[in-house]
């Protein structure tokens, strides 16, 4: 997978909005996605849809399991579920999801030099 470089923008504050507010309704995305299994299969998402069997073949986990993560990031409506034919197509609700998500894995599996060059471009160092 090619990451491309990205310009992030921060969401403008709105009168009034409050940083607890906000960090409160983030913490169910950040708990969906805090699990390392549910993350493997966000992160295959992001490519595009894939059926549970594909996913389950791409990600090495049994089809129970992937089920069973596919289930909360249903609740929270990060991915869509399609049926076709006896099977049922995932993908994510958005790419203002899937963005984020590949950015942070290349962030991740960056060098620690990399790492570091990625945080001192944000402080201007």
């Amino acid at each position: 997978m090619t990451i491309t470089t990205l310009e992030l923008t921060p969401l403008p504050r709105k009168s009034g909005d409050d940083p607890a507010a906000r960090a409160h309704a983030l913490a169910p995305l950040m708990r969906a996605l805090g699990d390392p299994n549910r993350l493997h299969l966000v992160l295959l998402l992001a490519d595009g849809p894939l059926t549970v069997r594909e996913l389950t073949d791409a990600s090495g986990l049994s089809q129970t399991l992937v089920s069973h993560h596919l289930a909360p990031l249903r609740e929270l409506e990060l991915v869509t579920v399609t049926p076709r034919g006896r099977a049922n197509v995932y993908e994510l609700c958005c790419e203002a999801l899937a963005t984020p998500v590949r950015l942070l894995a290349s962030i991740a599996s960056a060098t620690p030099e990399g790492r570091e060059a990625c945080c001192a471009a944000d402080n201007g160092s």
